[in-house]
């Protein structure tokens, strides 16, 4: 590495690096090839968390265009858009999304392209692969495929290690299958089923360090409790909806309003009657405000057009009085929402 800053040590000029935001590291680059490499290396990420100048964004892939990722910087407002997800699989739907290691991951799921005569998927319904994405190279990478093909299933982080469990391997069949991968080893290791394989799509998220997988439609929630290494079935009377996770605390939308799951009991936060005919949205926590991200317009009465929509709306939760309000809108992507995540960078 030759002098960064003239004047400076590079050890402290690669401080000052590392204070710019992530969103100018494009312009760093052009300035010297020396300040290329750094922008390029992992000792400049590991300053970055040394100086504690990490920024905290949110990841999205939405149904239109095919396979392409945006990062939202909540800080700036702005939004980022990566290099198109090289998958061989067209219009990949169906996956999970997590970030851990301070890389993005795009996990299974296939295309979502029916043939409306025979019903079957364009491509295939479910793969095992996984790419994970690195901001320092700013690259997609194949990561080790998982153990079982699978689309719509359940996908966490817990402890830094990625959990995934239930699915489908084909339009039909579901699956109990469950596995853990470790991402500074790149291996996948098995871990036991779930209880029950619903014939229903689930999802994951992480209440108090333990994954809890929920079945759409479904009142059964299975808890892995990671001591034990097995797997609680609870019938519980949670709500049917999007899910974010803010502080610990379970935030579901459903039947025009956000409102707190608090065990087994609920309680009303504020009107989401607005979002009533959208579906398809992500929603996500991040600090102390709800993202409210993409989705279609459902077509009003003797209209078939159907919407499709980059909005982002926010709900902030951090004074008495929750207040909703307009970020803006993804500037690549709009539709229905495939994944939405968070990545520390």
């Amino acid at each position: 590495m030759s002098e960064l800053i003239e004047g400076l040590p590079d050890a402290v000029a690669l401080r000052c690096l590392a204070r710019v935001p992530f969103y100018l590291h494009p312009k760093l680059e052009l300035v010297s090839r020396s300040w290329r490499a750094v922008v390029h290396s992992a000792e400049l990420f590991k300053t970055r968390q040394e100086v504690k100048s990490t920024e905290e964004f949110l990841c999205v892939c939405a149904y239109d265009p095919e396979n392409l990722w945006q990062l939202y910087d909540p800080l700036r407002d702005l939004w980022i858009t990566l290099p198109v997800l090289p998958s061989q699989v067209r219009h990949l739907a169906y996956f999970g999304a997590v970030s851990t290691a301070g890389k993005l991951f795009v996990l299974g799921g296939g295309s979502d392209a029916v043939d409306p005569l025979t019903g079957d998927h364009d491509g295939s319904f479910a793969t095992d692969a996984v790419w994970s994405y690195d901001p320092v190279t700013r690259h997609w990478a194949v990561c080790a495929s998982m153990l079982v093909p699978r689309a719509m299933f359940a996908c966490c982080v817990l402890d830094g290690k990625i959990a995934v469990a239930g699915g489908f391997t084909s339009y039909r069949k579901s699956i109990s299958q469950a596995e853990i991968y470790d991402p500074e080893k790149d291996v996948w290791t098995s871990i036991p089923d779930l209880q029950h394989a619903h014939n229903a799509a689930c999802t994951g998220i992480v209440i108090q360090g333990k994954m809890h997988v929920l079945h759409k439609g479904l009142s059964t929630v299975q808890i892995y409790d990671k001591e034990t290494q097995g797997w609680i079935v609870h019938d519980s009377s949670w709500l049917q909806g999007p899910m974010a996770v803010v502080k610990g605390e379970v935030y579901v939308m459903s039947h025009g309003l956000i409102q707190k799951q608090v065990g087994e009991t609920r309680k009303v936060v504020v009107s989401a009657s607005e979002f009533r005919r959208r579906i398809g949205c992500a929603m996500i926590g991040l600090e102390d405000d709800i993202y409210i991200i993409g989705g279609v317009i459902e077509p009003e009465r003797w209209n078939w057009d159907i919407k499709k929509v980059s909005d982002v709306d926010v709900l902030s939760l951090g004074s008495e009085r929750p207040v909703w309000r307009h970020a803006t809108p993804m500037t690549q992507c709009k539709g229905t929402v495939f994944g939405c995540t968070q990545l520390r960078i």
